[in-house]
């Protein structure tokens, strides 16, 4: 994400700046210490496994069409719908 964020600090394009956005949301809901303490404890760990995976791989494929300048509009589109929290986020805070 930091180097999604150097690289498309101006970024200008809606599409772009969506796409940047949502990577930064997956990559807080992976990381985000609920996941690791169900497992650790055993409970519902297949649920907390699996999204802990979607969120992954949502930001890899979000990261690789950035890197490659082709975002998929409908696809992006799909994950905002599902998770959106935190509409406003910059992106650029993993910048510094």
């Amino acid at each position: 994400m930091v180097e999604l964020a150097r690289s498309h600090w101006g970024a200008s394009n809606p599409l772009t700046v969506r796409a940047l956005k949502q990577a930064a949301r997956e990559l807080m809901l992976a990381q985000a210490s609920d996941w690791t303490f169900i497992m650790s404890t055993g409970t519902t760990v297949p649920y907390a496994t699996r999204r802990f995976n979607e969120h992954i791989i949502r930001f890899s494929r979000l990261y690789d069409e950035l890197k490659q300048g082709q975002v998929d509009e409908k696809y992006l589109a799909s994950v905002e719908a599902q998770d959106n929290i935190f509409p406003d986020i910059d992106y650029r805070i993993y910048a510094s």
